[in-house]
């Protein structure tokens, strides 16, 4: 399956987890709900990944955890914030750098 249309499918799930549970949760929330979705539709997904990160060959003990990444092509970073601040935006395009992945959607939940 591409990237695109898996894409399509997380949105999708992620439609659904939004009209269920209103916003106002905690981001724990959505990201298990959202991979209860994803299952449903037959998707493989990892929760709390853990992306290293090379240092001139050297890997750091500190790296990052991306919240979901769906068939081992698509990092979905999940928040429920007020305002998507551009930080948030840096930080999936950091997670996609590490991972090699192409495709990536901040998905922000505390929106009506």
């Amino acid at each position: 399956m591409h990237e695109n249309e898996i894409s399509g499918i997380i949105v999708d799930c992620c439609y659904k987890v939004h009209i269920v549970l209103c916003p106002g949760l905690l981001e724990s929330v959505y990201e298990e709900a959202l991979c209860i979705e994803l299952a449903r539709k037959g998707l493989n997904y990892e929760r709390q990944k853990d992306i290293s990160v090379d240092y001139d060959g050297v890997a750091l003990d500190k790296g990052f955890r991306a919240d979901v990444i769906v068939e081992n092509k698509v990092l979905v970073e999940i928040k429920s914030v007020e305002e998507v601040k551009k930080v948030f935006k840096k930080t999936v395009l950091t997670y996609l750098k590490f991972t090699k992945l192409k495709l990536g959607l901040l998905v922000n939940f505390n929106v009506s």
